[in-house]
């Protein structure tokens, strides 16, 4: 990619070059960018201390009661912040069991919440990014309470002020208010100390946030009108290509699941091509919409596999791919058509190759020590190369098909829009870095990985009748 450092990293063993993935700025914050998000959450008093809580006091004793609130929430923070946990406990013991302290302690948490939810919008998050995150970084009980205050936070915005992208993730989530009073979602459950323990710890995350890509209007903004969005994405057609790649996951038959994982490529693929035309000659080459983007999981184990699956999945179908490895995501970048494909596709073929590696069983050496895990990273290393090649042998025939119907027009219209596609990644991420996803160490492995790629082929030709 122009403008981007290449990092070469071979193969030994395998002596295969794997595919590399873009790696995005956010990965590499310099110290400054670490000192001015730990300064997020230290409220302007001199010498950096103290939050303030924007609540009015009711006579002295409140007023004292809420200074001594806000510098244990202080304090609290700046001892996650040291990864002292003798004294955040402390912090927590008083908070949780001082006397009188419940209403105060309760409405500091809950503005601290909201205000750090409200800030990581105006950072870049959504709703997904940040449930994803916290779950990654923290336990189940702390998904929930993000994922409440998520909720409590979205009732500032009118639905028609907000964006269909940003309502899907909170029906994903499942980010709905299904409590009385707001106090009942920080959930105390009989253990207030534990309570307040968890609120900390998810609002030191939120406020030691770093700033990602802004992807769509912050809530509030956006202008949502009947059928706006409407023509972008045929759901009927993408209700067809998830039942096609569910089927294609939950046979047995290799020859079906090439069936139907052909048959979902070859409907994405025209889907593409359909409307690529059609807002060409609707809007014209310059008028057809801004490439958007969407954040996708890429979970653990063997991160750097699926990043690299990821991005040929992205590649072929007219995408671009930005890997955050240390948030658990990657940021791909497209018009919409193809960044439905690219999602559903990801999915399934996913599932198919963890599927098929577990099928595989594990591995020792001939001294019995295991040898599972090199084994499984060059099997998904592998099986990302091969779908790539493969996917890319399926696009090439699948735009010379659509051609042959359409005449010249369609080859400068795909060209413009990667073009356009390739602007918006360099707008978004100036400063890329493409690196390889881990040596290649195991020959059976990438051997095995290559014949499961194989049994996913996509030949989209004359698979369906109906795909057109």
């Amino acid at each position: 990619m122009a403008g981007a450092d290449r990092i070469a990293r071979t193969t030994d063993r395998a002596a295969v070059d794997a595919p590399g993935v873009r790696i995005g700025e956010g990965e590499r914050m310099s110290g400054a960018e670490r000192e001015g998000t730990r300064r997020r959450w230290s409220l302007g008093r001199p010498g950096g201390a103290a939050w303030s809580f924007p609540w009015s006091s009711s006579g002295s004793s409140g007023q004292a009661a809420e200074e001594l609130v806000a510098g244990l929430l202080s304090a609290a923070l700046e001892a996650r912040r040291r990864r002292d946990e003798t004294e955040f406990r402390r912090c927590v013991k008083v908070l949780a069991q001082g006397q009188g302290l419940r209403q105060v302690v309760d409405r500091a948490l809950l503005d601290a919440l909201n205000r750090h939810v409200t800030l990581a919008w105006h950072g870049g998050w959504q709703p997904a990014d940040v449930v994803r995150l916290v779950g990654r970084r923290l336990e189940a009980r702390h998904v929930r309470l993000v994922t409440d205050a998520v909720a409590a936070e979205m009732r500032a915005y009118a639905a028609a002020t907000v964006d269909d992208r940003w309502l899907d993730q909170l029906d994903a989530i499942g980010a709905t208010v299904w409590w009385g009073r707001d106090e009942e979602y920080l959930r105390e459950d009989g253990d207030r100390t534990v309570m307040v323990a968890c609120a900390l710890r998810v609002i030191h995350l939120l406020a030691t946030l770093p700033p990602l890509e802004r992807l769509c209007p912050l809530p509030g903004a956006a202008r949502r009108t009947p059928g706006s969005r409407g023509g972008a994405v045929d759901q009927r057609m993408l209700a067809r290509v998830r039942a096609l790649l569910a089927k294609a996951e939950s046979t047995e038959f290799e020859a079906e699941a090439e069936t139907f994982t052909a048959a979902a490529q070859a409907l994405m693929a025209r889907h593409s091509i359909d409307a690529a035309l059609l807002a060409s000659r609707t809007a014209g080459p310059e008028g057809a919409g801004r490439p958007e983007g969407r954040r996708l999981g890429v979970d653990a184990p063997y991160e750097g596999p699926k990043a690299m699956l990821l991005d040929v999945i992205a590649s072929a179908n007219h995408c671009r791919s930005v890997w955050s490895r240390h948030f658990g995501f990657a940021t791909v970048l497209g018009f919409p058509a193809d960044l439905a494909a690219v999602e559903v596709l990801f999915t399934s073929l996913l599932v198919q190759a963890t599927t098929a590696m577990r099928l595989a069983g594990s591995r020792r050496d001939g001294s019995g020590r295991s040898r599972t895990r090199s084994f499984r990273q060059s099997f998904l290393a592998a099986y990302a190369q091969r779908i790539g090649e493969r996917l890319r042998e399926a696009a090439g025939e699948a735009v010379r098909e659509a051609a042959a119907d359409a005449g010249r027009d369609l080859l400068p219209v795909l060209a413009a829009r990667e073009q356009a596609v390739e602007a918006r990644v360099e707008e978004l991420f100036p400063t890329l870095t493409l690196v390889g996803a881990g040596a290649v160490s195991n020959r059976e492995g990438w051997i095995s990985g290559r014949a499961a790629a194989d049994r996913a082929v996509l030949d989209v030709r004359g698979k369906i009748a109906g795909g057109r």
